[in-house]
């Protein structure tokens, strides 16, 4: 190898160059590289706080979750009472109305057997009556014994 004046004009140039580049180029670059570097940064960092804010979302959706489970477990536990109430309180009405049916139905009986008892007597006293006088063959005014009938319809 020759060292002439081309090989040193041609260190001369690329010492220039070098000069150039580190001076004028360099910087712009290893700003850009800077610039770049905070820009993934503040990204990644957004994205922690986008993956935090996600975990936090995502725990106030379960709670609010669990929290309306719980209101629709308690709102059906309402339901179910009122409406064993509500049963609870039929029973006792058709009870009580049973009840009434059956004292009015006893009366009506009682009453019944009342009227048929004196209805019975009465028959009982006319037969007696009319017993009486074809024994004596004369008749019996039933109005002057109006005492002995009742008295006899009191013991029967």
């Amino acid at each position: 190898m020759e060292f002439n004046a081309t090989l040193v004009g041609e260190m001369i140039a690329f010492a220039i160059l070098i000069w150039f580049c580190v001076h004028f180029i360099w910087p712009h670059i290893s700003k850009a590289i800077e610039e770049r570097q905070l820009k993934i940064a503040e990204g990644l960092n957004a994205a922690e706080r986008a993956h935090a804010e996600l975990k936090d979302a995502d725990s106030k959706v379960a709670a609010e979750i669990k929290q309306a489970r719980q209101q629709a477990a308690e709102i059906i536990d309402r339901a179910q009472q009122q409406a064993n109430q509500i049963l609870d309180k039929a029973r006792a009405d058709a009870v009580a109305e049973i009840n009434r049916l059956k004292a009015a139905a006893q009366d009506d009986i009682a009453s019944m057997a009342q009227r048929a008892r004196e209805e019975l007597r009465e028959r009982v006293g006319a037969l007696a009556v009319q017993g009486a006088s074809k024994i004596v063959q004369r008749e019996i005014d039933a109005s002057a014994h109006k005492a002995m009938l009742d008295q006899l319809a009191a013991e029967i």
